[in-house]
């Protein structure tokens, strides 16, 4: 109402829930994000806590930095290979595609959770499609890629974690309200899993939360995406709507009020 004559809404990140409603298409005004471009700087970022995690370096630097003896420092749980290891990735998206794509470079098995994955997409990533509960089951690592919808939220709770194996690890670059924080920080606190999170349920992470006191959790600031490839790249697809928009051309990454409830 305050902007009467706004016809485009260009957002240079991925969900335009913060800004986008109903009302939003019954005044007219056309909306478009450039969420693609973030794909593969979180793609790849969950990677790298993959790694960090399965070679627990999480635990060594935080072992060194708090102090303790070199012996002790050294005393971690057994480190893994990605080479052979069964990842389970929640949710076939962009971001989840290219970080199934970089682990199955690097010798993964994966599996995949996700309702709206057919099994001849599955068979053309080279993935196996499965239930959750199995994906969690049979996971050395489990990547959370899911949108943020009615059905996902919390749809990790202690339940859920409690069928991951005791040593496996969770990476959470995706969105906070995938996972019930307070049953992840109770399993997290008995030291029978390690999660590497780039995303919580307060924002900024608040400077006396549990998360940064646990030496088996690796903690980033939200900023998956935050690459300099990753910010360019979004910025190219902005302007380039921009301009198709003023020239009376199709929209390439229009999100249409059908499509604003199954984005996260």
């Amino acid at each position: 109402a305050a902007a009467p004559r706004l016809r485009l809404l260009a957002h240079t990140g991925a969900s335009v829930k913060p800004f986008v409603t109903p009302a939003s298409f019954a005044r007219g005004v056309r909306v478009t994000q450039a969420g693609e471009a973030m794909a593969y700087a979180v793609g790849e970022q969950a990677l790298a806590l993959t790694l960090a995690l399965l070679h627990r370096l999480h635990r060594f630097d935080h072992a060194l930095r708090t102090g303790v003896d070199w012996a002790t420092a050294k005393a971690a749980p057994p480190r893994r290979e990605l080479r052979g290891a069964v990842v389970g990735v929640v949710g076939a998206s962009r971001t989840g595609r290219a970080y199934l794509g970089l682990v199955r470079a690097l010798g993964a098995r994966v599996l995949v959770a996700d309702p709206y994955l057919s099994d001849a997409e599955a068979a053309a990533l080279g993935v196996e499609r499965v239930a959750l509960d199995d994906l969690l089951a049979r996971s050395l690592v489990v990547s959370l890629h899911a949108p943020v919808l009615p059905e996902t939220v919390g749809m990790i709770g202690a339940r859920e974690l409690a069928l991951m194996p005791d040593g496996a690890l969770l990476v959470n670059t995706a969105r906070s309200a995938l996972v019930d924080e307070a049953a992840l920080l109770a399993v997290l606190r008995s030291g029978r899993i390690d999660a590497a999170l780039d995303v919580f349920d307060a924002e900024p992470l608040p400077v006396d939360h549990p998360f940064r006191r646990l030496p088996n959790v690796l903690l980033t600031p939200h900023e998956a995406a935050g690459t300099v490839g990753s910010r360019r790249r979004a910025a190219d697809i902005v302007i380039a709507e921009i301009d198709r928009f003023l020239r009376g051309e199709q929209l390439r990454h229009e999100v249409r009020p059908e499509h604003l409830e199954r984005t996260g």
